[in-house]
C-alpha cells in the first residue's frame, strides 16, 4: 500500500461528516494531531437534520448497518459504541408493498425471514431464500477486508487468492439474474438487488458483487440512534474532541497551499492559515478537486448515480400500513432504470421509499435522474411532481395524506447541486464496473493528499463512508492498524476516560 511520505504529525480533515469524523478517529488513535474544519455549524455533513414546524427530519440517509464499524472508529481512541449511541434495531428492516396487493417484511433472522418468504410466496421460494442467505453472507465474508476495506493502488492489487474466491462465487456476475437463480418470483427479486440503484446501476447492469449490500440490510440488520442519525455524527464528534481534536465549525476552506506535490497549508475563507503535514477532504469530487488544484486524469469522465426528490412531511397522523422503512413498488422494473439511468425521465410508475420514524417527522424518497442524464427544470417541475407523489401514496394506501400534512420540505437535484454535490445527486459516482475497486477515483491524490467519502474509496452508503475515512487513515499512517496513544500536543490537557 502507497503511503503519505514525510512527516504526518498534524493532519486537517476537511469536511466533519461521517467520513471526516472515521478519519479524524483512527488518526487520533494512531497519534497524530488533527484539526477538522467543517462549514456548518453542527457535525453530520451529508447525515443532517432539519427542525421545521415541531417536527424533526433526518436529512440524509436513514438506515444505518454494520454499527460495528462506529465501534470500531470509536475504539481507535479507547472509546466504544454503547459508551456514546444507543442504537434501536429496526423491526422489520424494511416493509416491502407491492403494487398486486402483496406485503413482505423483511426481518434480519433467518428463521423469520425464511418463514416470511413460505408465507408470501411458498416453500419452494423458502429454500431458495434459505441458499440466497448463503451465498449473500459468503460474499460478504470474501469482500469485507480484501474488496470492501482495502486500498488498491493499481488494478494489479486485485491479483490475491480472494480474487479466485469471488470469481467462484460467480461475483463479476450480474446482481439481477444472479439473484434470480435463487429466487423465482419476480417481486422477491426486487427485495435483494433494488439496493444497487443507490449504487448507481441497474441491477441487471451492475456487479453480483454488489449483492453484499443487501447483505448488510437484510441479514446484518438495520439500526436506528435513539435522537435520529445525526446522533450518529453528534457520537463520533464527541469522541473525537474528548481525544484531542481540534474541531472548527463555521470554516469554509478557501485554498490549498501547495509546494509541488504537497499541500502544506489550508486556508479559510475568514483569513486564517493552518499549517499541516497532511490533509484529508471530503467534500464532493469536483470541489475537492478544485481546492487540489489537480484533476486526476481518468480515460472516460466519471459517471454520476440517479439523484433523489425528497419530500419532507411533518403529518397529524399515522397509517398501520408503515413500518419504519417502507417500500412502495410500482408495477414497473426495468423501464424505471431505463428512466432514471438512460433517459433521463422521471419514473412513470414510481417505487418509493417511505421512512417513517417514531417521534419524527415522514421521509418520501423518490429515485430520479440526475441533472448530467435529464436536465429537469426543478423550479418549475418540483411543485407538481411533489403533488403527483402525495397523489401516488394516496393510491397506495396512504388514505388522506396530503391533507395530514401540516409542515414540509421539498428537496430536489437543484438543492443538492446548490450544496456543491456534482450532478446535483448525494449519490455520487455510480458504481459502474470502471469505477469499482481498484479503477474508483483514487483516494491518494498528491503526495500527502487523501480522499474520503462517497466519491472515492469503497463507495456509497453508510457503511463504505465510514471504511473510507478508515482508508484514508491508513494512507497518512501507513498501518492497517494502531493502538490508541494520545496526540503529544494534547496529553496534558487530556486525561484517558
Amino acid at each position: 500500500m502507497r503511503a503519505v511520505t514525510g512527516r504526518t504529525d498534524h493532519v486537517v480533515v476537511v469536511g466533519a461528516g461521517l467520513a471526516g469524523l472515521s478519519a479524524t478517529l483512527h488518526l487520533l488513535g494512531a497519534g497524530r494531531r488533527v484539526t477538522v474544519v467543517e462549514r456548518d455549524d453542527v457535525p453530520g455533513g451529508r447525515a443532517g437534520r432539519l427542525d421545521l414546524g415541531g417536527y424533526r427530519f433526518d436529512t440524509g440517509p436513514t438506515v444505518l448497518t454494520m454499527p460495528e464499524l462506529v465501534d470500531e472508529a470509536l475504539h481507535a481512541v479507547g472509546e466504544s459504541l454503547r459508551d456514546r449511541l444507543d442504537l434501536l434495531p429496526v423491526e422489520p428492516a424494511y416493509r416491502a408493498r407491492f403494487a398486486d396487493g402483496g406485503v413482505l417484511d423483511v426481518h434480519a433472522d433467518a428463521d423469520a425471514m425464511e418463514a416470511e418468504v413460505r408465507r408470501f410466496a411458498g416453500p419452494a421460494e423458502a429454500a431458495g431464500y434459505r441458499e440466497l442467505r448463503t451465498w449473500l453472507t459468503d460474499l460478504y465474508r470474501t469482500e469485507k477486508d480484501a474488496f470492501i476495506g482495502a486500498n488498491f493502488d493499481s488494478p494489479l492489487s486485485l491479483l490475491t487468492p480472494h480474487l479466485a474466491r469471488l470469481a467462484a462465487l460467480r461475483g463479476f456476475a450480474r446482481l439481477g439474474p444472479s439473484v434470480a437463480r435463487f429466487l423465482k418470483d419476480e417481486r422477491l427479486q426486487r427485495v435483494f438487488s433494488f439496493q444497487s440503484l443507490y449504487a448507481g446501476v441497474p441491477p441487471r447492469k451492475a456487479l453480483a458483487a454488489y449483492a453484499v449490500i443487501a447483505y448488510m440490510d437484510t441479514i446484518a440488520g438495520v439500526y436506528y440512534p435513539r435522537g435520529g442519525m445525526r446522533a450518529l455524527p453528534d457520537a463520533l464528534a464527541g469522541a473525537a474532541q474528548d481525544a484531542g481534536a481540534d474541531l472548527r465549525y463555521r470554516t469554509k476552506v478557501a485554498w490549498l497551499e501547495r509546494i509541488g506535490g504537497r499541500v502544506t497549508a489550508v486556508r479559510t475563507t475568514q483569513g486564517e492559515r493552518i499549517p499541516c503535514d497532511a490533509v484529508v477532504l471530503t467534500p464532493d469530487l469536483p470541489l475537492s478537486y478544485r481546492l487540489l488544484g489537480h484533476r486526476p486524469r481518468r480515460p472516460v469522465p466519471i459517471t454520476w448515480s440517479p439523484s433523489a426528490v425528497v419530500l419532507h412531511a411533518g403529518v397529524d397522523r399515522t397509517w398501520p400500513e408503515l413500518a419504519h422503512h417502507t417500500l412502495m413498488f410500482g408495477h414497473a422494473w426495468d423501464r424505471t432504470f431505463d428512466e432514471l439511468t438512460r433517459r433521463g425521465t422521471l419514473m412513470s410508475d414510481p417505487s418509493l421509499l417511505v421512512t417513517s420514524p417514531p417521534g419524527q417527522g415522514m421521509f418520501v424518497l423518490a429515485p430520479v435522474p440526475n441533472l448530467r442524464v435529464g436536465p429537469i427544470d426543478w423550479p418549475r417541475v418540483g411543485p407538481a411532481y411533489r403533488d403527483e407523489l402525495v397523489g401516488v401514496l394516496e393510491s397506495r394506501g396512504l388514505t388522506g395524506f396530503g391533507d395530514a400534512i401540516e409542515v414540509e420540505s421539498l428537496v430536489t437535484p437543484r438543492d443538492w447541486a446548490a450544496q456543491g454535490l456534482a450532478a446535483g445527486t448525494p449519490f455520487s459516482a455510480a458504481h459502474t464496473f470502471a469505477q469499482t475497486g481498484p479503477f474508483r477515483p483514487r483516494n491518494l491524490v498528491l503526495d500527502n493528499a487523501v480522499l474520503a467519502g462517497c466519491g472515492t474509496t469503497p463507495g456509497v452508503g453508510v457503511p463504505p463512508v465510514l471504511i473510507s475515512g478508515k482508508l484514508a487513515a491508513q494512507r497518512i499512517t501507513g498501518s492497517v492498524g494502531a493502538r490508541w496513544r494520545r496526540p503529544a500536543a494534547t496529553r496534558r490537557a487530556h486525561s484517558p476516560r
